[in-house]
C-alpha cells in the first residue's frame, strides 16, 4: 500500500510538472504559467523575430560605418577604423550595465521595452540629420568637409543606439531562453536548439541589412535607409507588445553582487577553520526552502570558498543556524555560484583573441572590398562593399543548420552528450577556424598587394573581390561554432539569477576585443615604424601592410588556442542537484523515473 501511495504521489507530481511551469517564472498576470499556453517556441518565435529586426537595424549601420566615416565624414583609414572599433567596443560593453539593471531591478521584459524606445530615438535622430537643413552633412553636391552639426548629431545618434543595445541585447536573448524550463527534459533540449535558431534569425537580419539596407545607403541615400531602419525597429516594438500574453516572466532578484560579497566575507572570516572533506556537512537549504532557482552540488575546486558554508557551532539547533547572517554563513549553492563566476574569468580572457579576429569582418575586410573590383561578371551591377559581409551571415546560417540537423544527432549517438559535444569543445573548434581565416586573409592580401604593384599604372585593373570570399566564409564557420557556443556557455554557466549578465559577459568579449584590436593596430604600427621605418597602416590599403597584421593575428590566435585547451580541460561545469519531480537528465521516461525514485521505499 505504501509503495502504491508513493507511486501515486510521484505520478501526480510528474503530471503537475507537465501541466505547469514550476521554475519560479510567472505569466503576464503574475500567476504560475500554464505550459500549454506560454513559453517554448510559441513565445520564442516572437523574440527571434524581434532579434531579426534589431540586428537588421544595427548592422544596417555597423557594416557600412567605416564607409560612412571615410566618405561622408572624410576620416582617414586609421581614424575611421579606430572610431568604428570604439563604437563597437562601447556597444558590446554596455550590456554589462544593461544586463545588471535587467537582472537586479527592472526585469528582462521591461528592460527590452525601455531599450527599444531609446533605440528608436537614436534612429529618428540619425534619419533627421539627413533631412533637416541645419543638420545635413553638406549644402553642396560635392562635399570637402562635413558640417560640425551633422557630425555631432551623427555621433549622438549612434551612441544612443549603442546605449539601447546595451539593454536590448542581453535582456532579449536571455528572455528568449527563459521561455524554456531547464527542469523539463523536452524543453531543455529545445533550449539547446534555441541558441542555434536564435543565431539563424540573427544572421537573417544581418543578411538583409548587408544586402538590401546597404544597397539603399549606397545607391538611394542614407536618409531613406534611416527611414527604413526606423520603421523596422518600430515594427519590432509592436511584435514585443503583441507577444506579451505568451511570454514567461522572471522577477528581478536584486543586486547579484551582494551574494558574491557575502560568500567572500564569510569565507575570509572563517579562514582559520579546516575545510571539511565531506560536503554533506556544509550548510544548504532544502529544496522546499529554496524557491529562487536550482540548488547546486558542491564541487572540489576552489575549496577555500567552501569555508563560507561551514557551520561553526554544530551543537546549535537548525533554528539558530538559519538565523545567522548571510555575511557569516552562506549556502553551498551561493558558494558554487561564486565558483562558477571565478571559473569563467580565464575562459573569457582566452576568447578575446577570437573576438579580435571576428572584428576584422566588419572593419578591415570591408575596407579591402572597397578598393577591389566588385562587378558581378557579365553585368554592370557593383556589389556594395559592406554587402560582402553577407558571406559571413550565409556561412553562419548554413553551418548552424548543418550542425543542428546533421552533426548534433550523430555526435549525440557517438558521445552520449545531449549537446553532441561540450560547450567548450564547440568554442575551441570555432577558434581553429578563426586561425585558418586569418591565414587565408594574410595570403589573399599579399596577392592583392602584388597585383596592385604590377598594375599600378592602371586605375581600372584591380583584383576581383571574389578573392575575399574564402576569408569571409571561413570566419562565418568560426562564428557559428564559437559565438553560438559562447552565448550558450555564458547563459548556462552563470547563476540562474544573472542570466542577462551572462549574455552581457559574452558580448563583452566582442567589446573588449574591439578595444584590444585598436591597441594592436596602434602598437604594431608603432613597432613596425620603429623597426623598419614604415608602419603597417598607411593612408590607404596600397601603402599599408595588412597581410603582416593578419599574420600577427594568426600567430596570436594559435598561441591562444593552446592556452584555451589547457583551461578547458581543467574546467568544472555547473553541477545541478537532481529533482524527484523532474524527468532525469538522461531522458528517462516517467516510468523509469518513478521506479528509480521509489526503489528506496520498497
Amino acid at each position: 500500500m505504501e509503495h502504491n501511495k508513493v507511486n501515486t504521489e510521484l505520478q501526480d507530481s510528474y503530471d503537475d510538472q507537465q501541466k505547469w511551469v514550476l521554475d519560479s517564472s510567472t505569466d503576464s498576470s503574475g500567476k504560475i504559467p500554464l505550459r500549454s499556453r506560454t513559453g517554448a517556441w510559441r513565445a520564442a518565435l516572437f523574440i527571434i523575430a524581434i532579434e531579426f529586426s534589431e540586428r537588421l537595424s544595427y548592422f544596417g549601420i555597423a557594416t557600412n560605418l567605416v564607409v560612412y566615416l571615410t566618405t561622408i565624414l572624410h576620416q582617414d583609414l586609421k581614424m575611421a577604423v579606430k572610431n568604428a572599433n570604439y563604437w563597437s567596443g562601447v556597444t558590446t560593453l554596455m550590456p554589462l550595465l544593461g544586463g545588471f539593471v535587467a537582472d537586479a531591478y527592472l526585469g528582462r521584459y521591461a528592460t527590452v521595452l525601455l531599450a527599444t524606445t531609446v533605440y528608436l530615438m537614436g534612429l529618428i535622430l540619425l534619419t533627421l540629420s539627413w533631412f533637416i537643413p541645419g543638420l545635413k552633412a553638406c549644402h553642396e553636391e560635392i562635399c570637402v568637409e562635413p558640417r560640425k552639426a551633422h557630425e555631432i548629431a551623427f555621433f549622438i545618434a549612434i551612441y544612443l543606439i549603442s546605449i539601447a543595445t546595451g539593454g536590448h541585447k542581453p535582456s532579449l536573448e536571455s528572455f528568449g531562453a527563459d521561455q524554456f524550463e531547464d527542469g523539463h527534459s523536452e524543453e531543455r533540449k529545445m533550449k539547446m536548439s534555441y541558441f542555434n535558431w536564435w543565431t539563424a534569425g540573427l544572421c537573417s537580419g544581418i543578411l538583409t541589412a548587408v544586402t538590401a539596407i546597404v544597397y539603399i545607403e549606397d545607391r538611394v541615400g542614407w536618409g531613406v535607409a534611416g527611414i527604413v531602419l526606423t520603421i523596422v525597429m518600430a515594427t519590432s516594438f509592436c511584435i514585443l507588445l503583441v507577444g506579451k500574453p505568451f511570454y514567461r516572466y522572471r522577477a528581478p532578484s536584486g543586486s547579484p553582487l551582494t551574494p558574491i560579497l557575502q560568500v567572500f566575507v564569510a569565507a575570509i572570516s572563517k579562514r582559520h577553520l579546516p575545510c571539511p572533506n565531506d560536503s554533506s556537512v556544509l550548510y544548504e537549504l532544502t529544496k522546499e526552502e529554496y524557491t529562487k532557482g536550482r540548488l547546486l552540488s558542491s564541487t572540489k575546486n576552489l575549496k577555500f570558498l567552501d569555508k563560507a558554508a561551514v557551520i561553526e557551532d554544530r551543537e546549535n539547533d537548525n533554528t539558530k543556524t538559519e538565523k545567522q547572517s548571510p555575511w557569516k554563513l552562506a549556502t553551498v549553492t551561493k558558494v558554487e555560484e561564486v565558483k562558477l563566476l571565478i571559473n569563467m574569468i580565464p575562459i573569457w580572457f582566452f576568447t578575446l583573441a577570437f573576438g579580435v579576429c571576428a572584428t576584422q569582418s566588419t572593419t578591415l575586410f570591408i575596407k579591402q572590398a572597397i578598393i577591389m573590383d566588385r562587378h558581378i561578371i557579365g553585368t554592370k551591377f557593383i556589389v556594395p562593399p559592406a554587402s560582402m559581409f553577407s558571406l559571413v551571415a550565409l556561412s553562419i546560417i548554413f553551418t548552424v543548420t548543418i550542425y543542428e540537423r546533421v552533426l548534433v544527432p550523430l555526435l549525440r549517438r557517438a558521445t552520449g552528450n545531449e549537446r553532441g559535444i561540450s560547450i567548450l569543445q564547440r568554442i575551441g573548434t570555432g577558434m581553429v577556424f578563426s586561425l585558418f581565416a586569418m591565414i587565408i586573409a594574410a595570403l589573399i592580401e599579399k596577392k592583392r598587394l602584388d597585383y596592385a604593384k604590377e598594375h599600378h599604372m592602371s586605375k581600372t585593373m584591380t583584383l576581383s573581390a571574389i578573392w575575399l570570399a574564402p576569408q569571409f566564409i571561413v570566419l562565418g564557420v568560426a562564428d557559428a561554432f564559437t559565438l553560438v557556443g559562447l552565448q550558450e556557455y555564458f547563459y548556462d554557466q552563470v547563476p540562474d539569477s544573472m542570466r542577462s549578465l551572462g549574455i552581457a559577459f559574452y558580448l563583452s568579449v566582442l567589446g573588449a576585443a574591439s578595444f584590444a584590436n585598436n591597441l594592436l593596430i596602434t602598437v604594431s604600427d608603432h613597432l613596425a615604424e620603429e623597426i623598419s621605418g614604415k608602419g603597417w597602416f598607411g593612408k590607404d590599403l596600397n601603402t599599408s601592410r595588412l597581410d603582416r597584421f593578419y599574420w600577427m593575428l594568426a600567430a596570436l590566435t594559435a598561441a591562444n588556442i593552446c592556452f584555451f585547451v589547457i583551461v578547458a580541460m581543467r574546467y568544472t561545469y555547473k553541477s545541478v542537484q537532481p529533482s524527484m519531480a523532474v524527468v532525469a537528465d538522461g531522458g528517462d521516461d516517467v516510468e523509469t523515473a518513478v521506479t528509480n525514485n521509489t526503489s528506496k521505499f520498497t
